[in-house]
């Protein structure tokens, strides 16, 4: 199966997306200081897809995700990964909740590891979820980016009509 990747240029660093013919599986902060994957004759409409609607997410324009996305990971990081879905767009909750929303509320620190394993950055929301008391915690994408992400959701949240 061949992988395609490409950059997309966020304001908050360079993203880089891979995926396949029909899906995206990675969608990741990247290191680079420049883009480096450009759109080819041969890039997959799924992903075009993703950099256009993280585009209309940057811009506020949208909250949901319709492309086809695919995480592999043990049945309980798909279970974690699945949960976090249902934390709504400029909302956060807890690593508690998320565990208590699977039925497992003793695995509090499984869905913070499974979190941290997520490879579909901001489509998967790792970022919406927090400490029990309230703190931002940690975030594979920097925290910066994690507290910039949770802002601009919550002002968009206001004014955006779906």
């Amino acid at each position: 199966m061949k992988q395609y990747k490409l950059d997309f240029n966020s304001p908050i660093g360079i993203i880089e997306i891979v995926g396949s013919d029909t899906e995206v599986y990675s969608i990741m902060f990247s290191e680079h200081d420049q883009i480096v994957n450009v759109p080819q004759k041969d890039t997959p409409q799924v992903i075009i897809d993703c950099q256009q609607q993280l585009h209309e997410y940057f811009i506020g324009k949208r909250h949901e995700f319709t492309f086809s996305y695919t995480f592999e990971g043990t049945s309980f990081q798909k279970e974690v990964w699945t949960a976090l879905t249902s934390v709504a767009y400029g909302e956060t909750a807890t690593y508690k909740k998320i565990a208590a929303s699977i039925g497992n509320e003793q695995a509090v620190r499984a869905v913070g590891s499974a979190n941290g394993k997520n490879h579909l950055s901001i489509v998967i929301p790792c970022h919406r979820i927090i400490g029990s008391n309230g703190t931002l915690t940690g975030y594979a994408g920097g925290m910066w980016r994690k507290e910039w992400l949770l802002q601009h959701e919550k002002w968009n949240s206001k004014g955006i009509k779906k």
